[in-house]
């Protein structure tokens, strides 16, 4: 008993010691927002350029073209507003998984010459990410005001709608980096689960367009109360939806405590499959 006691300490161990890592994880996620854009003239500006030309697209192909609206007046405008406020925790959390999909693989020689604590390495992913995100939302409040002449008071519930979004970002960064170890397609496996999942929660179009067969698909999509928050505390002045964020919440919490129980369990065996 008491033998199986102190594997399950050490199993738990690194994850309790996290927040003393915490300069470890910042440097790691500051040199990974550093790297994406080291070299390039206009810097992290990339980071608001980048999903600005994609939203004008979307909104060229589906406002001008297939007439969707978001908002009370529907127009284009609006219809931009919206789908960048999606969009934004949506590429911070796709570009987690897909960076930690390939990172132990990545940091070898981490893994094999240096005791190193490898659950920062997907943290690290998951924070950069959230990097890129604040710096798109500058830019969506920016917007917001020039368009609207005025910026959501309830933008303070944010941190709230971040934390929950981290919660989540960990755990299934934790699992994806794991498999991706073991199964060498995990990259790819990853990056078209995501496309799906893209297209089942309600990013570049309104909830209301989408017909009642399919409307389970959309409403027990755990992203769907998240991104419906974000737009409601951002651009509609009104609270997030608490009762959908407490379904997130519990989604989000189980895939915490499975994707880090995987990756402690089987980091044992990373470097002899490397």
């Amino acid at each position: 008993m008491v033998a199986i006691e102190k594997a399950r300490g050490a199993v738990w161990r690194p994850l309790r010691e996290l927040p003393r890592r915490l300069n470890l994880v910042g440097a790691l996620a500051r040199r990974e927002l550093a790297t994406r854009y080291r070299g390039s003239s206009l810097g992290f500006l990339w980071a608001v350029i980048a999903p600005v030309v994609m939203i004008a697209i979307y909104t060229f192909i589906f406002a001008g073209i297939f007439g969707a609206r978001f908002g009370r007046e529907g127009s284009n405008w609006d219809y931009a507003l919206y789908v960048f406020c999606g969009l934004l925790p949506w590429a911070a959390f796709a570009e987690s998984l897909q960076a930690s999909s390939t990172t132990v693989i990545t940091h070898a020689n981490l893994v094999k010459r240096v005791v190193f604590p490898l659950e920062v390495l997907p943290v690290s992913h998951a924070l950069a990410g959230v990097g890129n995100q604040l710096f798109g939302t500058l830019a969506l409040l920016a917007a917001t005001l020039v368009l609207r002449g005025r910026v959501s008071i309830t933008l303070l519930w944010l941190p709230v709608l971040l934390f929950l979004q981290l919660i989540l970002t960990f755990g299934l960064s934790w699992l994806v980096a794991s498999l991706g170890v073991f199964l060498r397609d995990t990259r790819e496996a990853v990056s078209l689960a995501l496309t799906a999942w893209m297209f089942l929660t309600p990013l570049l179009y309104p909830e209301g367009i989408v017909p009642e067969r399919y409307r389970k698909l959309i409403e027990y999509n755990p992203w769907t109360p998240l991104v419906r928050s974000y737009r409601r505390v951002l651009l509609e002045n009104s609270n997030p939806d608490w009762r959908g964020l407490l379904f997130f919440f519990f989604f989000a919490l189980a895939l915490f405590v499975v994707g880090y129980w995987w990756f402690a369990r089987t980091r044992r065996n990373f470097a002899d499959v490397i």
